[in-house]
């Protein structure tokens, strides 16, 4: 059980932040401000940010801090936020099989951890986010960078066309 509610929290973080599986390993268990709904992210090149969190995710967070993570807490766990089977802070690889086991288990097409930070961005892009607020999400330090995010489908840009082209 403890596994299962792991790898639903880690899950959900991953979709709900877009944070870079290395930026999820690193999570510590007081980088998550419940009441502010955040998570505070050492990024690449040591840059801290903070992320909006989701319900749905802070809720698989929570239900793994008080139901499954006290079962794997060993003398290696420190303060880490996600723990291994062995009671240590979880590692990448570990992290990448989940995501690829959980996701072809549920049908879902195989994208690994990068795909979900990718449907992430694109999701928050076509929900109305601005680029600017999708890159300090993402923590890049290019806007160029998350711009890599932002391929639009031919019918949302149909759609766009039909309606603000007074010639469509």
């Amino acid at each position: 059980m403890a596994k299962e509610l792991r790898d639903q929290a880690l899950l959900e973080v991953l979709y709900a932040t877009g944070i870079r599986v290395g930026e999820l390993c690193g999570l510590d268990v007081d980088d998550v401000d419940r009441e502010r709904r955040t998570i505070r992210v050492l990024g690449k090149g040591g840059r801290e940010r903070v992320v909006p969190l989701g319900m749905p995710a802070l809720d698989a967070v929570d239900a793994w801090c008080v139901r499954g993570r006290p079962s794997l807490v060993g003398g290696r766990s420190g303060a880490a936020l996600f723990l291994g089977v062995r009671g240590g802070r979880i590692d990448q690889t570990a992290v990448r099989r989940v995501v690829h086991a959980r996701l072809g288990a549920a049908g879902v097409p195989d994208m690994g951890p990068h795909g979900l930070r990718h449907t992430a961005a694109t999701h928050l892009l076509e929900g109305g986010a601005d680029l600017r607020s999708v890159q300090e999400l993402l923590g890049h330090a290019s806007l160029g960078t998350t711009q890599i995010y932002t391929h639009v489908s031919i019918e949302r840009l149909r759609a766009a066309y039909q309606q603000a082209h007074p010639r469509a």
